[in-house]
């Protein structure tokens, strides 16, 4: 990995760890690849869980707003599918080389800065990988967190119907407590919740409070803060409630975070800390 040997040298930096989003993150959401991902997953929920297809939107975007992705709100209501199955003919069907194309600025900006960086994910492994090999960046990271890391196959892939434990929807998020019953708990770990940030933190030796977090989920980043990761929205230039920066694309990271590379620019300096001595160059 580039720069690894670096990492050690810059430990006393304010930040030690960048952790990444991939999808309208890395990419922009006008890509159109999420839009395509949002139409195989309504197509999954009719053709395969035999789902009204009149109901499927609305459940759809409530799903995602109580669990964090579908695929965890359809397993909490009971629907029993196998998670590879699921992956495959929503992910495995996207069109990836008609959407993005490689982003030899990005990678230019990642390989720039000798800090550790860290892939953080709600999708499956197939998924990430395509999509940074196809951006070029696949070489940029030192730790991949995604789908099975935080749902290992050892666990069961099926569950045994309805779960009537808490959600724990809601966790690191303004709620209004006791205004509706419990939902039904999902066995699938995901963002926005606390326990896929910490599952991730023990995964990749994280510590929140020296990271640098880039999601384009308001919600995700809120979490984050709550739980001391120093936060990056992208796709939006507004600051709101628990986001530190706001960045219209990934590609504006050098003009929104100079402190980045200023503080490279000083650690690598001789004469950090030092009155400069004036030299004379004879040719």
């Amino acid at each position: 990995m580039e720069y690894e040997n670096d990492y050690q040298q810059y430990s006393n930096s304010k930040y030690e760890c960048l952790l990444f989003d991939v999808d309208d993150t890395l990419y922009p959401y006008s890509s159109g690849l999420s839009l395509q991902c949002t139409k195989n997953i309504t197509e999954y929920m009719i053709e395969k869980l035999k789902i009204e297809e009149s109901k499927v939107p609305e459940m759809c975007v409530q799903l995602y707003k109580d669990y964090g992705t579908t695929m965890s709100g359809l397993r909490a209501i009971g629907y029993d599918f196998d998670y590879d199955d699921y992956h495959s003919y929503v992910h495995g069907r996207l069109p990836y080389e008609e959407k993005l194309r490689p982003d030899p600025v990005l990678r230019n900006l990642l390989h720039s800065l000798p800090i550790r960086k860290v892939i953080f994910s709600n999708a499956n492994d197939a998924h990430v990988a395509t999509v940074l090999r196809i951006l070029g960046i696949e070489d940029c990271f030192e730790r991949i967190v995604t789908f099975e890391s935080l749902n290992p196959t050892h666990e069961s892939n099926v569950s045994d119907g309805r779960e009537n434990q808490e959600s724990n929807v809601g966790s690191g998020m303004d709620s209004d407590a006791g205004a509706d019953p419990p939902l039904p708990k999902s066995p699938v770990i995901c963002k926005p919740f606390e326990n896929a940030f910490e599952q991730a933190f023990k995964i990749a030796d994280i510590n929140p409070k020296k990271t640098l977090f880039f999601d384009d989920s308001l919600r995700n980043l809120q979490t984050a803060k709550c739980m001391n990761l120093h936060t990056v929205l992208i796709g939006s230039s507004h600051r709101t409630t628990g986001v530190d920066y706001a960045l219209e694309s990934i590609h504006n990271i050098r003009e929104a975070l100079p402190e980045l590379w200023e503080e490279l620019a000083k650690a690598e300096s001789p004469y950090s800390g030092q009155a400069a001595i004036e030299t004379t160059v004879r040719a």
